[in-house]
């Protein structure tokens, strides 16, 4: 498996750097035009690069997010705001345009005053942002910051979306963006990575990439955004998505912990396919169950990757044991692809693209009609439907109305009479006989026009004197008078 990073190399990159709390991503969310990132009065709640696609009149950009800068944790690159501001100074060599974000209503500190300093140095072009300029009374504090040498200082407001459009027109101008077409979405599947807190995602996706691409703790809760990151394997294109470890909801006190749980289950609808990450330390849990069912439920393809597989005792190295208590707290589990790892020293790692990649090909098969009805009277023949009060359910044809993931009608003479069980069984045996291991099935039932028009025509059972009566003709008198 060979895989490279991509880094979009027809678009330029515009990074915003600051200390912490000075309101970068909520810029950012206005220059992206959607809430990508979490906002919060807390200082630190970025950590990993955000990256997403923008656009300022006719011209295209990348935007990243970084984390904020502390000046104390310049000496301990180990510790999380060490590798925090490892993180941004990394968004900072690959950007081609840094905005540096400050606190117009702090005013000029030494610390900005030695970080605008430091961007200076890397000789790519600065922007300062004099953030929180929330009337224009408050432009006049810009300035002072004209002191620090830099030609564009634009007063904005992320909160009232002042003064982005004239931040957008100088950071553009020194990165000499030409016109562009419209940015079209990034191409590839796209992988989410999800699970409980401290199961692993993050070392995973710095396993699979090979570069230390998103921050890795012991403590729990590290990551808080959801991070995407576009990847080349074997010339197929991907985007993989780290999200944040999500508890059950009871255990949530922490606000920015409850938003960066609502976007990991909101990453559901932009992925076609799900790692749902398990730690094989800890066993499978009830959380780990519901994770799985939303997966399904949301309509992805389902991979189960059991993480920190190098810690498990030789004697519970049994896959098949795993697969067995994942099916027995959860339906949706049963026939999921089961794959054991460790991030840590890569064991296993190697499976996951090729089990992606016969994912991704399931998740978009078309079923040729032919063989999709010849599976259907393949499974009446072999276990018939009940005939609920001696009414036999006919089962006319199927028909595939959709991809990603396959969904397939089949009409019938009266849907609403068959059973749950009898569903289920239409439903797996299709999937197998497709081999559609870890995709969802949508299998859903119509009544047949030419069958409902029949039933109408044929009187119900004891109505048969009515309808002799109403078949009788109609007496002279009551007939109408012509002309």
């Amino acid at each position: 498996m060979s895989a490279t990073i991509d880094r979009t190399p027809h678009l330029p990159v515009m990074a915003l750097v600051g200390r912490p709390n000075v309101g970068k991503s909520a810029l950012f969310n206005r220059i992206v035009g959607e809430r990508r990132a979490i906002v919060d009065d807390v200082p630190g709640v970025t950590r990993d690069r955000l990256v997403a696609a923008a656009r300022h009149g006719e011209r295209s950009f990348l935007c990243v997010d970084t984390g904020g800068f502390d000046a104390q944790a310049m000496g301990d690159a180990a510790s999380l705001a060490g590798q925090v501001r490892a993180q941004a100074l990394a968004a900072v060599e690959e950007a081609d345009c840094l905005v540096c974000v400050l606190d117009g209503q702090a005013g000029l500190s030494p610390a900005d005053t030695e970080l605008v300093r430091l961007l200076a140095r890397t000789g790519t072009p600065v922007v300062v942002a004099v953030n929180k300029s929330d009337v224009p009374s408050h432009d006049a504090r810009a300035g002072e910051f004209h002191r620090l040498g830099i030609e564009h200082v634009v007063p904005t407001s992320a909160a009232h979306a002042r003064g982005i459009e004239e931040l957008l027109d100088a950071a553009l101008a020194v990165m000499q963006v030409p016109p562009t077409e419209d940015a079209a979405d990034v191409p590839g599947t796209r992988v989410a990575l999800m699970g409980r807190p401290n199961v692993g995602k993050s070392s995973l996706l710095n396993r699979l990439l090979g570069v230390e691409r998103v921050l890795v703790s012991h403590e729990p809760g590290t990551t808080r955004d959801t991070i995407d990151t576009q990847v080349t394997v074997d010339g197929r294109p991907y985007v993989l998505i780290d999200t944040a470890g999500i508890r059950r909801r009871g255990r949530v006190s922490d606000a920015v912990e409850r938003h960066g749980a609502v976007r990991a289950l909101g990453a559901l609808v932009r992925s076609d396919v799900v790692l749902m990450v398990l730690d094989a330390t800890q066993g499978v849990t009830d959380q780990d169950a519901r994770l799985i069912g939303r997966a399904v439920e949301a309509g992805r393809a389902v991979v189960l990757v059991v993480n920190k597989w190098d810690l498990q005792p030789r004697s519970e190295q049994s896959l098949p044991h795993w697969r067995r208590r994942v099916e027995a707290l959860h339906a949706a589990a049963v026939g999921l692809p089961v794959i054991a790892v460790s991030a840590l020293t890569g064991e296993g790692v190697a499976g996951i693209f090729p089990l992606v990649r016969r994912l991704e090909t399931a998740y978009a098969r078309v079923l040729p009609t032919a063989t999709l009805n010849r599976a259907l009277r393949d499974a009446v023949d072999a276990h018939a439907p009940p005939s609920p009060g001696g009414r036999p359910v006919r089962l006319f044809y199927a028909a595939q109305t959709g991809t990603k993931p396959p969904r397939v009608v089949v009409f019938a003479s009266a849907p609403s009479l068959l059973r749950e069980a009898y569903r289920r069984y239409l439903l797996n045996a299709l999937r197998q006989r497709f081999k559609l291991e870890g995709v969802p099935l949508r299998l859903s039932f119509r009544a047949r026009r030419e069958a409902l028009s029949e039933q109408r025509r044929s009187p119900a059972r004891g109505s048969a004197p009515r309808a002799r009566r109403n078949a009788r003709p109609t007496p002279r008198s009551r007939r109408p008078r012509r002309g």
